[in-house]
């Protein structure tokens, strides 16, 4: 049997606001929505009776590729005031497939994301061996999470 990472879930400081740029800015849906008290248990952070709010979106599959926004509702956690304008070790870094690059860049941009690279082609050997051509970009969201958009051009033979 071999495992399956179905989800990574993120803290966010509004789950409303990180919610609506997903969904506009990758096309994402909202796959759950729901407010749950922690256990004290299982996840490190937080304590044993802090209310939050967990929304879980999806893009095309209902398994894999999810992304959870996690928000403190009581007590409200602290967030750090300067988002980060590199990526750090111990930082996720989320690859995006996307179909249309050049219009997922316009709507980070107009929601307020910071570009850390405008689109661009570039090519890459695939693991098949094949000479791929791409387009990405790259930015940030507006909590701080840093995603690498590419879209495939075309595949040499």
């Amino acid at each position: 049997m071999t495992d399956i990472i179905k989800r990574t879930t993120v803290m966010v400081r509004d789950a409303e606001r990180a919610a609506r740029w997903y969904e506009l800015v990758f096309g994402m849906t909202r796959w759950m929505d729901t407010p749950f008290t922690l256990s004290g248990d299982q996840l490190a952070a937080g304590k044993t009776g802090d209310k939050t709010r967990l929304i879980i979106l999806k893009c095309k599959d209902d398994l894999i590729g999810m992304i959870g926004l996690l928000e403190w509702l009581n007590p409200k956690q602290d967030a750090p005031s300067a988002l980060p304008t590199e990526i750090a070790f111990g930082t996720p870094l989320f690859v995006v497939a996307s179909e249309d690059a050049r219009q997922a860049i316009e709507r980070a941009r107009t929601l307020g994301s910071r570009i850390h690279c405008e689109l661009h082609d570039w090519q890459v050997t695939g693991a098949d061996g094949k000479q791929k051509d791409m387009i990405g970009c790259s930015f940030w969201d507006l909590d701080g999470y840093f995603y690498e958009v590419n879209q495939l051009v075309k595949v040499h033979a």
